[in-house]
């Protein structure tokens, strides 16, 4: 097969040696993931060298489908804001068994599938407000944020203020602090792959200075997936409680999916006359299929990155460039060893950068408009406030329905969002029972 022709290289007007290292360039960007993903899921319950093993190989299936199928120079992996959710808002906060978690990944990545197919996904999308695609994203970033701190001990709880300063003369917060400040230094300078070595960093200075262990090894076997392969409990999945979970992972995967393609297309110049993404449905599926195998390897829902931008802006046009993140994450399966020995404060710098960059959304949200902004208000507030982004995002829609009936502009409101916002009310009141 020549790849030239294949991936239309003069269409594109690029050649092999910057595809390939356009791909290098994306990896190093997202490949934070791999350290911050188990970490996150461990929390939950689940094996940490497992859900490695599962993140990389989901990102690789899911990127690669995206390169071959679509050909995108698109990269997906675990996105960011719904593996804090899977964790801490439905496996801790309301005592699920992360198999059942699981579970709840797989029907929304099927669903993602059968509207894809449909083509029902785009006009979902279309009719969801702005307001709460917005909000939903801010309230993520500042949720992620949240973690990080939390995680690294910078934030600490209290009884008299709920939280407060953690112990800033503790040498792994301090750490935490340099990691932090150090990744915003090397992003704002646009140093590529800047969030992996913040991390990466961090945690060597760590081990200078004797705080954390130095790894055993470089590189070895990958460890067992088989704790986490195929482990989801669909069936318990199924019940009428969890219905709002898997609401929550399809419209929060809907709205980073489609927005980021928005991004990146426009970025890369793939839009055509009408603002509309060439093969787009092909795009979606790639995401979709990442979502589902992603759940029955073992990890939260595949999404694809913001972070292919940086692959874009190094010339990376072509579907060669998504295959050359695969074989990446593929071969991060053997650097385990590594993995294992990066410490929670180093993963904490890229949670509160990547949540710094989520709330960028914020400028998009009419602030003029009481209707709008009260309710993008009320969803990016609850969401970090209640640890849950489903919450966040039920409230928002009620506000907004409500807001918009009684303000006697109810006709501005799609019929969809008056019906989840009933649906969302009633869970309250189910759970509230």
């Amino acid at each position: 097969m020549d790849l030239r022709e294949f991936f239309e290289f003069e269409k594109y007007g690029t050649d092999l040696k910057r595809e390939v290292l356009a791909g290098i360039t994306t990896f190093m960007t997202m490949a934070y993931i791999i350290f911050v993903n188990p970490q996150i899921l461990s929390h939950a319950g689940m094996d940490f060298g497992a859900v490695m093993v599962a993140t990389c190989i989901s990102s690789a299936i899911a990127t690669f489908i995206m390169g071959i199928y679509a050909k995108y120079p698109f990269a997906l992996a675990p996105g960011m804001g719904l593996n804090a959710y899977f964790t801490y808002g439905v496996c801790l906060g309301m005592n699920i068994p992360w198999q059942t978690a699981l579970g709840a990944v797989f029907i929304s990545g099927v669903i993602f599938i059968i509207l894809t197919l449909t083509k029902v996904r785009t006009w979902i999308f279309n009719v969801i407000p702005n307001a709460i695609k917005y909000g939903t994203a801010v309230g993520i970033g500042l949720f992620i944020a949240f973690i990080g701190l939390k995680t690294a001990g910078i934030i600490v709880p209290s009884k008299a203020t709920f939280v407060t300063l953690g112990n800033i003369k503790s040498p792994e917060v301090l750490l935490a602090f340099f990691g932090i400040l150090l990744t915003a230094v090397l992003v704002s300078r646009n140093v590529i792959g800047g969030i992996l070595l913040g991390i990466i960093v961090t945690s060597l200075l760590g081990m200078i200075l004797g705080i954390s262990p130095f790894p055993k090894g470089l590189v070895s076997a990958p460890p067992s997936i088989s704790p986490t392969l195929l482990q989801l409990d669909i069936k318990g999945a199924l019940n009428l409680g969890l219905v709002t979970i898997v609401l929550t992972f399809l419209f929060v995967d809907m709205f980073d999916t489609l927005g980021t393609l928005s991004a990146l297309a426009s970025q890369a110049g793939y839009l055509d006359k009408l603002g509309k993404l060439p093969r787009v449905e092909k795009a979606l599926m790639s995401d979709a299929i990442g979502t589902v195998t992603g759940s029955l390897l073992g990890t939260s829902t595949v999404t694809t990155y913001i972070e292919s931008a940086s692959g874009i802006a190094q010339g990376g046009r072509t579907g060669l460039v998504a295959v050359v993140v695969a074989l990446l994450f593929l071969l991060a399966l053997f650097f385990y060893p590594i993995v294992k020995a990066i410490p929670p404060y180093a993963t904490a710098s890229a949670l509160v950068i990547v949540g710094a960059l989520m709330i960028q959304a914020i400028r998009n949200i009419d602030f003029f408009d009481f209707t709008e902004l009260i309710p993008a208000f009320i969803t990016l507030i609850t969401i970090p406030l209640t640890f849950s982004i489903a919450n966040g995002l039920a409230l928002g829609f009620i506000s907004y329905a409500v807001i918009k009936l009684l303000s006697g502009r109810y006709k501005e409101v799609h019929w969809l969002v008056y019906v989840l916002a009933l649906i969302f009310a009633l869970r309250f009141l189910y759970l509230a029972d």
